[in-house]
């Protein structure tokens, strides 16, 4: 399904290749809020829809986030013409006395994101932000940000928030306890994991909060605090060891794995290249680095991602509240701007005048042990296999982290209906019903360990069914060995890649349901499951699922196996494909891999594993 780019789309267009592309696309991302700007400056409100903090807050995010990239284009000498709009609006939002006061801050309180951006702001380019206003508006915005800090912020990536306000505090003179600012450094530290991944805090979760949150507040302040060298050197040395790894999780169309929560920040996910552009950090090449930076924005210059007056949609690859957490208000979205950092440097900067590098190949498969994933590329994707992850808190927590597999050109769904197993996509997922109508899938992990390129979970759909799973790559397939111990019969549904379904042309497509496979080829992708010899008989369906339940396709089919097993023990063998047509699937079909025993799993699994960093940590161990 080829996708015309929306007029409106800012980023249409643009060649995306130079910093002044880069610019230009930043101004015409911005532009569009112009209208949505109240009276005082203060609220930037772009919807109705409601997330679970006030509005007031919501139209702060709508206001402050956009400066993540306003203020590097303006230190990197760009001529931004509404900076008199922005000291207005800082000076309102903070007078208690204003209609236009964003309210105060309280614990874990959504405000403290936002300040963050502020305080990056002022230390930036106070000459926009703090040198026009009066000493009353001074006193006010001071002590707004002061009266924030001693605040409870969420034990996560928001410690750093209270850090990024103490820099702006710094540079515009005003003193504070620094005392609160070391404790969160420490404890911001004591989440990493190893080999440059952190935890988003004291849950099993490595995610794109890592790079786009951790690495890139990190790389900031080893740039901008004025002291503090050896804590800067270790972010700066964790930032060297993470550039490696999450290069996998790119594709070699700029496309990035789709995984996790907060998808609907989009091109956010080119931060942490940018942070490394921002910080001096050459992690990888430049022209490597560049590569993966530019590619992304490219990427997402091809999807609908505003609505008609060019303001960035809550979802991701159109707008889809559906897939959106219950924190993401209208203005979520701009946290996309952190992608914009490096403009921050001059345009003789090597990052700015390497030369484009293209995607490097890996014919072999990544295995990472931190987040429990094994990562393959083919054309135009990149695939994880993924074990080890949960998120019992978000909206849709299983399919953002416990999927067996999640690719960057195959987005993953959400299921629209909890009641509605026969209509239910269970793409990368296997469910199970005892009673036709409601289903289960894996939500979290009793045990999760990586063997090389293999990947072993122990989950349980419900306390008296135990299921373990082995994932292997077999490029371009992927398997599955599933062995389940259950008390009583249950249905079963499996499901491969969720490819794009052609709106109304059901000529564009060919459809293949047998006993054992079903195979989806659609107008530009095909996808595949067979299974492997299970000790039960399955049947192929292609599965139409409901509209909007992918976060990157609004209609899509999902080939899936569908079965009954007994009580007691049953062993199911699956392969999975989907790969662009430029490949023969009738060619890939005669291919499909041979699973090897679970006496072989085991042994490799008891021989040399390891637990997933992950999981490790809160298993402690």
């Amino acid at each position: 399904m080829t996708y015309t780019p929306h007029r409106t789309n800012p980023l249409a267009g643009n060649p995306l290749k130079t910093k002044d592309d880069v610019e230009k696309a930043l101004l015409d991302l911005f532009d569009p809020l112009l209208p949505a700007f109240s009276e005082g400056g203060a609220r930037v409100s772009l919807g109705a829809t409601a997330a679970h903090f006030d509005f007031a807050a919501a139209d702060l995010e709508g206001f402050a986030r956009p400066l993540w990239g306003l203020a590097p284009y303006a230190a990197g000498g760009g001529n931004f013409r509404h900076w008199p709009l922005y000291a207005k609006g800082l000076a309102n939002g903070t007078d208690p006395e204003h209609p236009e006061y964003w309210g105060k801050v309280t614990d874990r309180d959504q405000r403290m994101v936002e300040l963050a951006a502020l305080g990056f702001a002022l230390r930036l380019v106070p000459q926009h932000l703090w040198d026009p206003l009066d000493e009353r508006a001074r006193r006010n915005v001071a002590n707004y940000l002061l009266e924030a800090r001693p605040h409870q912020f969420a034990d996560n990536n928001w410690k750093f928030f209270r850090v990024m306000i103490d820099l702006g505090l710094e540079r515009i003179g005003v003193e504070f306890d620094r005392s609160l600012t070391e404790q969160y450094l420490q404890e911001l530290e004591a989440f990493h994991l190893g080999d440059g991944w952190y935890r988003d805090g004291n849950v099993p979760r490595v995610d794109h909060y890592i790079p786009f949150a951790m690495h890139f507040y990190g790389l900031i302040y080893a740039v901008l605090a004025p002291s503090d060298g050896e804590r800067k050197q270790r972010f700066r040395e964790w930032a060297r060891l993470f550039a490696p790894n999450i290069r996998h999780w790119f594709a070699d169309d700029g496309g990035t794995l789709v995984f996790g929560r907060s998808m609907t920040y989009r091109f956010a996910c080119a931060g942490f290249w940018a942070a490394l552009a921002f910080a001096d950090e050459e992690a990888l090449p430049w022209s490597e680095v560049k590569g993966y930076y530019l590619r992304h924005l490219r990427w997402w210059a091809k999807h609908p991602i505003t609505d008609r007056d060019g303001v960035l949609s809550i979802g991701f690859g159109y707008a889809n509240l559906l897939m959106s957490e219950n924190y993401n208000s209208p203005g979520s979205p701009y946290w996309a701007f952190k992608a914009f950092l490096p403009l921050a440097l001059e345009a003789s900067h090597p990052f700015w005048t390497a030369e484009e590098a293209p995607s490097p190949s890996f014919p072999e498969p990544s295995p990472q042990a931190q987040p429990g994933m094994v990562m393959m590329h083919t054309p135009e994707n990149v695939v994880a296999l993924s074990s080890g992850q949960e998120n019992l808190q978000m909206r849709f927590g299983s399919e953002k982290y416990a999927k067996f597999v999640y690719s960057s050109r195959y987005a993953f769904s959400v299921e629209s209906d909890e009641r509605g197993f026969e209509g239910a996509a269970v793409d990368g997922m296997l469910a199970f019903s005892d009673d036709d109508r409601h289903f289960r899938v894996r939500e979290t992990n009793e045990e999760a360990r990586i063997a090389g390129n293999i990947l072993y979970a122990r989950w349980r759909p419900w306390i008296d069914v135990e299921v373990e799973t082995w994932l292997l790559p077999a490029s371009p397939w992927h398997i599955r060995v599933h062995r389940v111990r259950t008390p009583r019969p249950l249905s079963t549904a499996e499901g491969g890649f969720a490819i794009p379904r052609a709106d109304a042309y059901r000529k564009l497509e060919q459809i293949e349901e047998r006993n054992g496979s079903a195979l989806v080829i659609g107008t530009s992708d095909f996808s595949g499951i067979a299974d492997l010899g299970s000790t039960t008989e399955r049947r192929g369906i292609a599965l139409k699922a409901h509209p909007n339940t992918n976060l990157l396709y609004p209609k899509t089919l999902v080939p899936q196996l569908r079965g009954e097993i007994p009580d007691g023990e049953t062993v199911l063998l699956t392969a999975a494909v989907a790969l662009t047509d430029r490949f023969d699937s009738a060619a890939i079909w005669k291919e499909i891999p041979v699973a090897p025993t679970i006496a072989e799993l085991e042994a490799a699994i008891s021989r040399d594993s390891r637990r997933v960093g992950a999981l490790a940590w809160r298993m402690g161990s």
